[in-house]
């Protein structure tokens, strides 16, 4: 029984997170399969098993449509280590400059999260600029 909460958790925690991927994805109304797999990237990266990568998006996206604030996509994020949190922050600058630009909703997007999440500017835009020169 025990296990079975630590792995219940362990899938809501992944999709609040996919949740928050989707989002940054869909808020320029352009959703691609680009950008849906680097959330399957992000996802495996942080630790979910490949058999459940496609549940998850799919209730992530029931999620997503669902709730009309980032704020509850946030909590998991922020308890998250340093090194995770960044890793989240490059994946959402990666869905953002997929199509090669970043819209003023993406970037607002992008500024809130950095505020919500704790992350300085300074690191927010070395993130931003290194996503940016790789995405060229």
């Amino acid at each position: 029984m025990f296990f079975k909460k630590k792995e219940t958790k362990n899938i809501h925690f992944h999709t609040k997170i996919c949740a928050l991927l989707i989002h940054a994805a869909k808020i320029d109304e352009n959703y691609t399969e680009e950008e849906e797999k680097i959330i399957e990237k992000t996802l495996e990266e942080l630790g979910l098993e490949k058999e459940n990568i496609s549940e998850t998006i799919k209730e992530a996206k029931k999620i997503e449509e669902s709730s009309n604030q980032i704020l509850d996509f946030t909590k998991e994020v922020k308890n998250l280590s340093e090194e995770d949190k960044l890793k989240i922050v490059e994946s959402l600058w990666s869905i953002i400059y997929s199509n090669k630009n970043a819209d003023i909703y993406e970037a607002n997007l992008m500024r809130r999260l950095a505020g919500l999440l704790y992350i300085d500017n300074k690191t927010m835009g070395d993130i931003k600029e290194k996503i940016k020169r790789n995405s060229k």
